[in-house]
């Protein structure tokens, strides 16, 4: 067998470049709030999160080269900076299940930034222990790795591909300003309508029932961020995502609805049949979604169960073998001590049995707990880390692995007789802590492999890394909770969809509520899809539980993208040149995400914070934010326009189509 050439880094290991320096972190630490916030906006409206990993990169280079740093520190920057993303994805998949499930009627910062800070250092610190298996030993392709690595290698000889970020996320704030309805809100994103059919006449036991109904239409959001999602995860996968917003809302709506004739004596007053059919989709068609899931959650576990043998294999063999450095040892070679690792675990273990405790009002429950959250933790940090080698960050499937933890711990706490509210709040606090720490390791991971690359020295990621965690954990619960004030988590406008499964199976399991038919119903549905092969059921769920016009958003971005491809392949452009046009389209996409999202949670502090001062104003006879009453009042906007707002769709195909293609011939 041919033996590999040794391997070589980008900075050789006798370099004496600066690394872990003030700049580096106090950067790092600024991109990982800011993208961080972006990112919890866009999880729990969207269900998705983007890895922070391509733009962090793209700054770093930017404002360390105004500020004369290296290529080492820019590492160190965009390391720290990519944990806000990998925190709050974490987060956001569990915390607002606290408020959906209804043990919380807001969130408590206290418990909340608890969980986000002992679930992130957990993660950082287990996968310290795991680093040199799974990033240097395993023959993993790390794919976003190895294209983030790219961008910084070719950032060295100039081009850095800032301006496509921040001129992007300039174009896509001052759109959400104008299109937020507390904003100035000159613009609409998206109209609905309800198309009434003829009665029908159906005979059930030889009585003639009259039925009616018909399908409500909306159009897709005239939104940047979701639209550059789904040109950054292509046209398969958000069409599979729409596929399911076509199930439920084209469907199963209409079909509750037909089913049940007394709906109609609800379309009364101020009632719509818009507002029946949001009401069936709410009440009905998401916990079946939820039932399908469930479902799929665990035939994505099962389809990656190679891989998941592999990883814990592979976990359990590192508690083995204890790793010593003998005689001189190369900077690259240099974790963190893992005696000192082993300690810091057992002592953040306290804090997190202390916690566990406040939550299930047992010694007994939250010591058992504690014991299974180190060991799953560890066991799916290393799945996590694996996960990330084979298909990236931003396809790591952490939900499906905190419904397992919260399944194992649900069970144990009803064996040990732990229910009601007080055994929601201890399950739903393993399934945050669990997420946070798979979400971290799994980002960490990719980190260290772009580090490893690029000749990055590990303990100082390391350290940047806790350094990141501690930061964002303790002030990313600030804008969630300004968010759920303000457009109110569950709600259409931030449905967290992963939050909401969490809640159900919570609640359905310990506190004894579950609307089993429904659920159950989807269960079956998934297993439809998986008898016919369907392409990942999990999102068709996603796409069911989450409004029409976010998901029809995310397909626009998908068919963008396509249309993008479609030109390289008739220009038959090379490799190098379709590389160039899909880095350039990522970042102009990164750039609307974080653009739109920042600006919709700066929004929502200005709003609270005029609540808690008492200064907003009246229009109509309402309470609406100081810039809403300047558009009503100053400006004489009544009704925005919604044909302007698809205009932006316009704007973003030549962002997204003609920018890249101009930018792969050059």
């Amino acid at each position: 067998m041919e033996k590999k050439p040794p391997f070589k880094p980008y900075v050789p290991a006798n370099s004496e470049l600066k690394e872990l320096s003030i700049k580096a972190v106090v950067l790092g630490v600024l991109m990982a709030i800011v993208l961080g916030a972006a990112n919890a906006y866009l999880g729990m409206k969207a269900g998705l999160t983007v890895a922070a990993t391509f733009p962090a990169a793209v700054v770093a280079m930017a404002a360390l080269r105004a500020l004369k740093g290296n290529i080492l520190e820019e590492n160190i920057a965009r390391t720290t900076a990519s944990v806000g993303e990998a925190l709050v994805a974490g987060a956001i998949f569990t915390i607002p299940a606290f408020v959906i499930s209804g043990v919380w009627d807001r969130l408590h910062y206290i418990e909340s930034t608890l969980i986000m800070l002992i679930g992130g250092v957990l993660g950082v610190l287990f996968v310290t222990i795991l680093r040199r298996s799974l990033v240097e030993e395993a023959d993993l392709p790390f794919p976003e790795s190895v294209a983030a690595a790219e961008i910084v290698k070719a950032g060295q000889g100039g081009q850095t591909g800032a301006g496509a970020v921040f001129v992007s996320m300039g174009l896509a704030a001052l759109w959400e300003l104008f299109k937020n309805s507390n904003g100035i809100h000159l613009f609409k994103d998206y109209t609905q309508g309800f198309f009434m059919l003829a009665k029908s006449k159906v005979e059930m036991f030889g009585e003639k029932v009259s039925y009616g109904g018909g399908f409500l239409f909306e159009t897709p959001a005239a939104s940047p961020a979701l639209t550059g999602v789904g040109f950054i995860v292509g046209l398969r996968v958000s069409a599979v995502l729409f596929s399911g917003a076509v199930i439920g809302w084209i469907v199963l709506v209409p079909l509750g609805i037909f089913a049940n004739p007394g709906l109609a004596k609800l379309v009364a007053g101020d009632r719509t049949w818009i507002d029946v059919a949001q009401e069936v989709w709410l009440k009905q068609i998401r916990p079946f979604a939820v039932g399908t899931m469930i479902v799929a959650a665990f035939y994505t576990l099962y389809n990656l169960k190679d891989s998941l043998i592999r990883g814990i294999s592979k976990a359990i063999k590192d508690l083995r073998v204890k790793k010593e450095h003998i005689g001189e040892v190369s900077r690259l070679e240099i974790d963190l001590d893992f005696k000192k690792v082993g300690f810091t675990i057992l002592l953040v273990a306290i804090p997190l049995f202390f916690l566990y405790d406040f939550f299930s009002q047992s010694i007994g429950s939250a010591l058992l707990l504690t014991v299974i959250m180190i060991m799953l933790g560890f066991l799916f940090a290393a799945v996590a880390g694996y996960l990330v080698g084979l298909v990236g960050s931003s396809n790591n499937p952490i939900s499906g692995l905190t419904l397992s933890a919260l399944l194992i711990a649900a069970v144990l706490l009803v064996l040990l007789g732990v229910k009601g509210q007080a055994g929601v709040l201890a399950v739903l606090g393993v399934a945050g802590v669990i997420c946070t720490s798979a979400g971290i390791a799994g980002d960490m991971t990719q980190d260290l492999k772009v580090g490893h690359i690029l000749g990055g020295t590990p303990w100082k990621m390391e350290v940047a890394e806790i350094i990141g965690v501690i930061a964002a954990a303790l002030i990313l619960v600030f804008p969630m909770i300004a968010m759920d004030q303000v457009y109110h988590i569950g709600s259409t406008e931030l449905p967290a969809p992963q939050a909401g499964l969490m809640a159900l199976m919570a609640k359905g399991i310990v506190g004894g509520e579950m609307a089993w038919t429904l659920v159950l119903a989807g269960m079956f549905f998934a297993l439809g899809l998986i008898m016919i092969n369907s392409p990942s059921p999990m999102l068709i769920a996603v796409g069911m539980y989450l409004p029409f016009h976010s998901t029809a958003a995310i397909f626009v971005g998908g068919i963008i993208r396509w249309i993008m491809d479609t030109f390289l392949k008739k220009r038959n452009a090379t490799p190098e040149e379709c590389v160039k046009a899909e880095n350039k389209g990522v970042l102009i996409s990164s750039g609307l995400i974080a653009g739109e999202a920042l600006t919709a949670v700066i929004l929502a502090f200005i709003v609270l914070g005029e609540r808690l001062s008492g200064v907003e104003r009246l229009v109509n006879g309402q309470k609406v934010s100081s810039l809403k009453y300047f558009a009503v009042e100053v400006l004489g906007v009544q009704n925005p326009s919604v044909i302007i707002g698809l205009f932006v769709f316009a704007g973003l195909i030549y962002l997204l189509v003609t920018l890249p293609l101009k930018a792969s011939k050059e």
